[in-house]
């Protein structure tokens, strides 16, 4: 189950990435806060769980380039960038999909 489109989060991000640009600090948190309610939610989906992950890791490169390595809102976002990875390892885990992906690119490099 994916966030509500009703979800604030949903509606006032893109405004803030227009209004105050991709890389001010509070759009940054926004992302980061979509992020992760997107991955803790209880109904997660692969796709769900993968856009997290792939908006964590942009928000943390913005981030680092932004406020420094050593801030405390980087390292606040590095940790969460970790645990939806975690998250995501997980589930992959618990449903043989990691296996199937390695199995596959093994065959591909096989041929």
């Amino acid at each position: 189950m994916a966030l509500s489109d009703q979800n604030p989060l949903l509606q006032m991000t893109p405004v803030a990435r227009r209004v105050l640009g991709e890389t001010h600090t509070r759009t940054l948190k926004m992302r980061c806060l979509y992020a992760v309610a997107l991955y803790r939610e209880a109904g997660a989906t692969f796709d769900d769980l993968r856009e997290a992950v792939a908006t964590l890791e942009e928000t943390a490169q913005n981030i680092r380039r932004v406020l420094g390595g050593t801030h405390p809102t980087t390292l606040d976002i590095e940790r969460d960038l970790q645990d939806a990875r975690a998250a995501l390892r997980e589930r992959e885990a618990s449903s043989g999909v990691a296996t199937r992906t390695r199995a596959a690119r093994a065959r591909r490099s096989e041929e």
